[in-house]
C-alpha cells in the first residue's frame, strides 16, 4: 500500500499525497472550509502541478463510490461491535425520519431508549459529544452506543 504523506498549509487547509507504483504523485488538497481539490503533478517537476480540478462535495462523494468507497461506507452502516455488551452503530438519518430537524433533547433518544449518540458525522465533519440542542440533518450519520437492544431501538426510532 502506498504511502500518503501529509502537509498542513497554515491558511489553506491540507494536503495529502501519494506517489502510484506508475511513479505519478496524486494529491488531494483539503481546505479549511471543507473545499477539495484533486492535483495531479508534472512528471518532470514533481513540485509543479500539471493539473487541478476543485470538487463538490458531492464530487468526492462520486469519486470515492467509484474508486470502491461506498463498499466501504455500506459496511460501516451496519458494522456493530460488541465489547462486553456494547453495541456500537452508525446510523444515517434519512429523509422520512422524524428525527430530522429535532434537535437530541426533544428526540429523547437517550430516555426512551437507553443507548447515547455520542458523534454526529455530517458534511465529512464530525461531530462529537453533540449537545442537547443540537439538531440532526437529512444526511446525518449518527454514531450510536448502548446495549444491543438500546441501539437497536435507537435505529427504529431514527429511521422512522
Amino acid at each position: 500500500m502506498a504511502l500518503v504523506r501529509e502537509t498542513k498549509l497554515p491558511g489553506v487547509g491540507v494536503r495529502h499525497e501519494f506517489t502510484t507504483e506508475a511513479g505519478e504523485v496524486i494529491g488531494v488538497l483539503v481546505h479549511h472550509d471543507g473545499r477539495r481539490d484533486l492535483l495531479m503533478y508534472d512528471s518532470v517537476d514533481p513540485d509543479a502541478c500539471a493539473s487541478t480540478t476543485g470538487l463538490t462535495a458531492p464530487d468526492s462523494r462520486v469519486l470515492a463510490e467509484m474508486l470502491g468507497a461506498s463498499q466501504i461506507a455500506e459496511s460501516l452502516q451496519t458494522v456493530q461491535q460488541d465489547v462486553a455488551g456494547l453495541a456500537i452503530e452508525w446510523i444515517e438519518v434519512p429523509a422520512s425520519s422524524s428525527a430530522a430537524a429535532k434537535n437530541l433533547a426533544d428526540g429523547e433518544y437517550r430516555q426512551k431508549t437507553g443507548a447515547s449518540i455520542v458523534a454526529v458525522l455530517r458534511s465529512g465533519e464530525s461531530i462529537p459529544a453533540p449537545a442537547p440542542d443540537f439538531e440532526l440533518h437529512v444526511g446525518d450519520t449518527v454514531v450510536a452506543v448502548g446495549t444491543q437492544q438500546g441501539v437497536a431501538a435507537l435505529r427504529s426510532l431514527i429511521l422512522t
